[in-house]
């Protein structure tokens, strides 16, 4: 049962999110049959709470799914399950070797005369400090460009700051500005001489809770850790009023060998054209400090939720719907390009791809990126999308971090764009828990992403290939 919620435990969400757009009824101006459908469909996920569901028992009866770890394994026991238990046909699990990293504790304070403790989490992929944790200086700059500027005198023998401010945008633009320090930081500060470093957290939140998230896995050379931005902004003004101002940190992560995961795979069949796959796309895995329930227990929610309600129409599409619960997204992507290199000899066969990674709130637009000759078919697919207001978007669509290898082999993307104004201000902390998602909200989403899946399965002609020389991702 899912119990009523507290007033006030939600942020506030953009109003064309909130709106309950008016679905036509199925008598209106004799619509197609298609259009029947979809307004069926969308009718009943508007109602639904079967992805809320979902993310509850995921995040409740599992919690956190760090690759590697025994969350790990008992999330990919728990897609099986669940997917079995819904009636998806063809439901396995594909092996898939994956990074794993252990956190450890962590420690961080300004020291001196009037110490004071700073909240941090270990970027994952972090070496540990030595034993008794490292003592230095503070060199601060506001990125890498800035850092890299200061030249090795400056920095050699310290501890480097990099403290960049993330910009708030509903597209999540703002965190690609700014998290190039989070992956790349370690190895600039490290090639200058630099004995650790700590970074602003990448999040647009003003919590003392630390953002932490993955570096580059070359990047193993100085231990590397996040301090909460309430921290980072009090580092930055006592470093200004005193530069040698020191500061102690004490990491103790380890990196073990691979470890056995899986992806989890389940169809529902089309009843025409089986062997055409429309691809459904979440990840299965969290970072350790919360329970994922944004990142991405929300989009393993979302995708669930598509699978049940395309299985629960009179007819299946003429296509198949397959959802795909990825391993490992966050720390190594490994899940992705095995699906990837698994299935390239049957690439031609998925028409399209999509993933629900941005957390739990409403779809404001779509964008999609294949053969351009097959443009109207996009229009079309959008047309069926617009009764729940979300806006054509010609622009070109990206693809979520586990579809991408099937774009890099071809596979047309769509990309549903949801409203992630607050989203990081939770993803990667001890502050993703079940309580940041609003069921009605996430049912909304999971009408669109079924919408969108099922027209995408159903229409007579497809997406095409995307052409040669266009198949990298924006970022």
């Amino acid at each position: 049962m899912i119990r009523p919620r507290a007033p006030g435990l939600l942020m506030p969400l953009v109003a064309a999110s909130l709106c309950l757009c008016t679905i036509p009824p199925a008598s209106a101006d004799s619509p197609s049959a298609e259009a029947v459908t979809a307004a069926s469909l969308q009718r009943d996920a508007l109602v639904s709470r079967h992805a809320f569901g979902f993310v509850q028992s995921l995040c409740d009866t599992v919690g956190p799914r760090l690759a590697g770890s025994p969350g790990d394994r008992a999330a990919v026991a728990w897609g099986l399950r669940t997917m079995r238990d819904m009636g998806l046909q063809g439901v396995h699990a594909e092996p898939v070797k994956v990074t794993h990293w252990e956190r450890g504790e962590g420690r961080a304070e300004i020291v001196g005369d009037s110490a004071r403790p700073m909240a941090v989490a270990a970027l994952g992929g972090s070496v540990a400090t030595p034993a008794g944790g490292i003592t230095g200086g503070v060199v601060e700059a506001a990125s890498i460009t800035e850092l890299q500027g200061l030249g090795a005198d400056a920095v050699r023998g310290k501890i480097v700051f990099l403290d960049p401010i993330m910009r708030r945008a509903r597209d999540g633009s703002g965190y690609g500005e700014a998290v190039r320090v989070r992956s790349s930081g370690a190895r600039a500060a490290q090639a200058l001489g630099a004995t650790a470093l700590l970074i602003r957290s990448i999040g647009t939140d003003h919590d003392r809770v630390a953002h932490t998230g993955g570096k580059r896995k070359d990047d193993h050379e100085i231990p590397a850790a996040a301090i909460s931005v309430p921290d980072a902004e009090m580092l930055h003004r006592v470093l200004d009023h005193d530069k040698a101002t020191r500061v102690h940190l004490l990491l103790t992560p380890r990196l073990l060998p691979d470890a056995d995961s899986a992806d989890v795979v389940g169809d529902v069949p089309g009843r025409e054209r089986p062997g055409e796959i429309v691809l459904v796309g979440a990840h299965l895995d969290s970072w350790d400090l919360g329970t994922g329930a944004i990142d991405d227990g929300a989009g393993v929610g979302i995708a669930l939720e598509t699978a049940r309600l395309v299985a629960a129409l009179p007819q299946h599409p003429r296509r198949t719907v397959r959802v795909v619960l990825f391993a490992n997204e966050e720390h190594g992507l490994e899940g992705a390009t095995t699906y990837a290199k698994v299935h390239a000899s049957e690439a031609a066969a998925h028409v399209v791809a999509t993933e629900a990674d941005f957390g739990g709130d409403a779809v404001y637009a779509v964008q999609w990126k294949g053969d351009p000759a097959a443009h109207e078919r996009f229009v079309a697919l959008a047309r069926a999308l617009a009764p729940l207001g979300i806006e054509r978007d010609d622009a070109e669509g990206g693809a979520g971090a586990d579809v991408t290898p099937l774009l890099e082999l071809g596979v047309p993307v769509l990309e549903l764009k949801q409203d992630g104004s607050r989203y990081f201000d939770i993803h990667h902390t001890a502050n993703d828990t079940l309580d940041k998602i609003d069921p009605p909200t996430l049912a909304r989403a999971a009408a669109a992403f079924a919408t969108a899946a099922w027209t995408a399965a159903e229409m007579e002609g497809d997406f095409g290939r995307i052409p040669e020389g266009q198949r990298k991702a924006r970022w």
